[in-house]
């Protein structure tokens, strides 16, 4: 069984060598396509393989891995950023996986851990992720009767834990690609959607609200968003206006939701405006609000530690 490792790198010369020194013995092969690096990134490739092709940038991750894909020769593809990498122990579960995998998985999933005071936008420390895949998928009809194409792939979930330390700029770099895709879709799907609301409700700044703003106004107009999209584009929304200290529009999207099922976002944002305003009653209501009546879609942070905080203040 052979394993090809594919990446997918820019200006990684901090860290492409811890990634690759802790998996180079489980892969067969090594594609690495860089999307335009300035430092020694492809220097530190070069010692590990002579595969290394570069890409034009095009604001399209999945078209780069999917480039970087076309390259691999090997019967499953393992899929790595430079800012991860495995553990000894870990790596000997990889290898284990190689010697006893079932022809018939077609992705084996593995646990991504990132310390949480280093992620910008998850809400736990890790996850199950399809990390390593079959490059070359048959189908098999199933059922013995009105038999059908098996459509669904095999997934095994296993007990590698990849570790990922995200750099600080790691943030404003998927701000930047979400930001563009907006642009570009003018809607995206729900789950880029979700990510975008995310980024910027926990890491976004005024100029990148204020890039936002067209795109979560259209979220709000839209007859087909559903429920969650519109309680997404209210908390972003209020939060990008509380910041920009524009109150007219900053209350009349949190009153959208106040009065009926509010989360624990705008409440946190309704008590940052009243302790700016000096009204710290009306702020520990708001924050106790957070803290035990609401449920958070975007930051878990709203519903304990920044209200929390918040009320230690007082």
């Amino acid at each position: 069984m052979k394993f090809s490792l594919c990446m997918i790198v820019k200006n990684e010369e901090a860290v492409l060598n811890r990634c690759l020194e802790s998996m180079v013995s489980a892969m067969d092969e090594i594609i690495i396509v860089d999307t335009g690096s300035t430092d020694a990134t492809k220097k530190i490739a070069a010692a590990y393989t002579d595969q290394i092709y570069d890409f034009p940038w095009t604001g399209n991750f999945a078209e780069a891995r999917n480039y970087a894909a076309s390259k691999a020769t090997g019967d499953y593809i393992y899929t790595a950023d430079a800012d991860e990498y495995l553990e000894p122990e870990e790596l000997q579960k990889l290898l284990q996986l190689k010697k006893v995998l079932l022809p018939e998985v077609e992705i084996v999933q593995m646990l991504y851990c990132t310390p949480p005071e280093l992620s910008t936008v998850y809400n736990f420390a890790e996850e199950y992720r399809p990390k390593l895949y079959k490059r070359l998928r048959s189908f098999t009809w199933i059922d013995p009767i009105h038999e059908t194409l098996r459509l669904e792939p095999v997934v095994f979930d296993s007990e590698i834990r990849i570790q990922h330390r995200p750099s600080p700029g790691h943030a404003k770099r998927d701000l930047e690609a979400l930001a563009a895709a907006a642009d570009r879709e003018k809607l995206l799907s729900d789950k880029l959607r979700h990510m975008y609301a995310m980024e910027l409700y926990r890491c976004g700044d005024v100029s990148d609200f204020n890039r936002a703003k067209g795109f979560f106004q259209r979220v709000m107009e839209d007859p087909d968003s559903g429920q969650d999209a519109l309680r997404e584009a209210i908390c972003v929304l209020t939060r990008g206006y509380r910041l920009e200290g524009d109150v007219s529009h900053f209350l009349a999207y949190a009153l959208r939701d106040a009065v009926t099922a509010p989360t624990s976002e705008l409440c946190c944002e309704l008590g940052a405006y009243f302790e700016e305003c000096g009204d710290l009653a009306e702020a520990a209501m708001w924050y106790q609000n957070a803290l035990s009546e609401t449920e958070s879609i975007l930051d878990a942070r709203t519903g304990n530690e920044i209200p929390t905080r918040a009320l230690e203040r007082f």
